[in-house]
């Protein structure tokens, strides 16, 4: 009777030993995100500026307290995210401009708090004209930030918004997406009046 427990148990060790079938936790899953095809159409509309902004997007006007006219929002409902405008005419005055450069980069570092770094950059752009550019990184609500001017008459400024509370690894792609298309708003800016 010993011997044939002992072929039993010994039986259950080796079946026991099998190493082939390794099984692991599932892993939490991210939403599936599907990008909207990037095709563009120009603004329509009675604004001192112009640019080309995507198909899936809408646009509308700022209703916010502190909006003035040409304030809009670049809104994308399928990517809960919106590209938010302010719009602040010079009329020749150089110390408006140095108030309203200063306010950009006021408004980018209420994201300090939470961002894990903040890159800025000049960039010349295809039309010609030049842009700063204002990355963060983090978890914030604004990872990139830009404005530009003909330093004269025109200042605009836009912010990249996601509206959603999801970590940030998982929004990569649609961070990425909203750059392409304010690059591609920079790059076909052109000033009215």
């Amino acid at each position: 009777m010993k011997g044939y427990l002992i072929l039993i148990l010994l039986t259950l060790i080796m079946g026991c030993g099998n190493k082939s079938t390794v099984y692991y936790p599932k892993p939490k899953g991210f939403e599936r995100i599907d990008l909207p095809k990037q095709e563009y159409q120009a603004l329509q509309g009675k604004y001192p500026y112009t640019f080309e902004y995507s198909k899936s997007a809408i646009i509308t006007p700022d209703k916010t307290i502190e909006a003035e006219p040409y304030w809009i929002l670049v809104e994308y409902p399928t990517l809960n995210a919106k590209i938010q405008f302010t719009y602040k005419p010079l009329n020749g005055d150089l110390t408006k401009l140095d108030k309203h450069v200063a306010d950009a980069y006021k408004l980018a570092s209420k994201h300090q708090v939470r961002a894990t770094a903040q890159r800025e950059q000049v960039v010349q752009l295809k039309n010609g004209k030049k842009a700063v550019i204002i990355e963060i990184d983090g978890e914030v609500p604004s990872h990139f930030q830009f404005y530009a001017t003909d330093t004269a008459k025109h200042f605009l400024r836009g912010a990249v918004y996601l509206n959603a509370a999801t970590l940030n690894d998982s929004l990569t792609p649609i961070v990425d997406y909203l750059k392409a298309d304010s690059r591609r708003i920079l790059e076909t800016l052109k000033w009215n009046k």
